[in-house]
């Protein structure tokens, strides 16, 4: 009670100007929990699998924007005076690479364990994730690897709130993929992977290549994470790929525990409440009643929270698995 009291007098003296800048913080650093999550959803429902290796994934992903962007310097080199589209074409390169590799990993060690207890599967990914950021760290190197976004720390100013433009191109974007998925699901191998993920014999049994949608599932989830990767690599989260970039498919994890796991909208509203919660703690609750780390584990008390309340999430199905 008295950790309320004291925020709200914070809160009332600290003005609408670093409020607004704390509520778009906080949407910001949540749609890139989005991303992740759903990310991760979208494996989980086509497979069945959770992707412990999804921080891997958004490292490695950022690190080939790394690549693309400024050792190959593709497709800038040839793109003068457009640095903006110069840069995305690279990201868009660097999602393909990211999809492959996606689609790879899910056809050398998951479709083969098909049938097995998810343990096995769930521990296939976290040795996956220890061999990938294993692989990564020694590529970065000791120095965090820039991405060359092109706007860098300049910021726009909108009334009482200064937006940094990368947040603004990271709003934008995370829009548009989330359009893109609410769209895919509508589409032919978009009800055909629904379909997969309510019973996948039924599915095979209609004549549905429950592989090719494995792939699919596999390939998208990683999209996502390295969209989410890459945001979290610039200003002003990071500046750079660092090996820790994975962490923040970690953090990302209680959204996906609060809107539910087998939830794509729930994990959406989750990635947004677990950002705002978190930017908003770290705001004003990082007083020394709470200590200074506080915010880094508001995500997790309310994922606790959710999980005693609500086991399967505010959006998920009730039904049990053991993992």
């Amino acid at each position: 009670m008295m950790g309320a009291v004291l925020s709200l007098g914070v809160i009332a003296q600290s003005g609408p100007s670093q409020f607004l800048g704390t509520i778009v913080n906080g949407v910001s650093l949540g749609a890139i929990y989005a991303l992740l999550a759903m990310g991760f959803v979208i494996i989980f429902k086509a497979t069945q699998v959770v992707n412990f290796a999804h921080g891997a994934l958004a490292t490695l992903g950022a690190y080939f924007t790394a690549v693309v962007a400024v050792d190959l310097n593709f497709p800038g080199r040839y793109i003068q005076g457009s640095p903006v589209l110069g840069w995305s074409i690279s990201v868009m390169v660097a999602l393909v690479l990211s999809a492959l590799v996606g689609m790879l990993l899910e056809r050398i060690f998951v479709r083969p364990m098909v049938g097995e207890e998810l343990f096995s599967l769930a521990i296939i990914t976290l040795g996956m994730h220890i061999v990938l950021l294993t692989v990564v760290t020694d590529l970065i190197g000791p120095d965090p690897r820039s991405i060359a976004d092109p706007w860098g720390d300049a910021r726009v100013e909108l009334g009482f709130v200064i937006i940094p433009q990368t947040q603004i191109a990271q709003f934008v974007a995370a829009i548009a993929l989330m359009l893109l998925v609410g769209l895919f699901f509508r589409t032919r191998t978009g009800v055909a992977m629904r379909a997969t993920a309510f019973d996948q014999e039924a599915a095979r049994a209609q004549g549905i290549n429950v592989g090719r949608i494995f792939a699919i599932a596999w390939a998208i989830g990683a999209v996502l994470a390295t969209v989410g990767g890459v945001f979290g690599s610039v200003y002003p989260r990071r500046v750079g790929v660092f090996p820790d970039t994975a962490l923040l498919a970690m953090r990302a994890f209680p959204a996906i525990i609060l809107g539910g796991l087998d939830s794509v909208g729930g994990a959406v509203i989750g990635g947004l409440v677990v950002g705002l919660a978190e930017s908003l703690a770290g705001s004003y609750l990082n007083q020394p009643l709470f200590g200074t780390g506080f915010s880094g584990i508001v995500p997790y008390l309310l994922m606790m929270i959710v999980l005693f309340v609500r086991p399967h999430g505010i959006f998920g199905t009730g039904e049990v698995r053991r993992i």
